[in-house]
């Protein structure tokens, strides 16, 4: 490899040295709204099926989509909260339920 001399007077000593400043990406919440028509068990077979959640953690998630309303899956990067998101539609529709998640934005960091 042949090496290019620099004068001292052209080095910049900020360029040579700077290492990049990485930014983690932006995350999102997964958010399981309630209806009144998806059966519990369905609820909790979703949570445990895409969400890898424990039988224990889906049964608590599911009592509180069905008390409060809403509860929180998961924090994931766009990509992978699109694909789940995906993943609970088609579930949802191909068996006949009205169950929906949403997406936003975590604003905790």
């Amino acid at each position: 490899m042949i090496e290019t001399m620099i004068p001292d007077a052209l080095r910049n000593p900020e360029t040579e040295t700077a290492k990049p400043q990485l930014q983690p990406p932006p995350m999102f919440r997964i958010l399981m709204l309630n209806d009144d028509f998806t059966p519990m068990h369905f609820v909790v077979d979703v949570l445990v099926r895409f969400f890898h959640k424990s039988e224990e953690t889906a049964n608590r998630l599911m009592l509180q989509v069905h008390l409060e309303g809403r509860a929180m899956c998961g924090i994931y990067t766009r990509d992978i909260a699109e694909t789940r998101l995906q993943q609970v539609e088609t579930a949802s529709r191909t068996s006949g339920h009205p169950l929906r998640c949403i997406m936003e934005p975590d604003t905790d960091d």
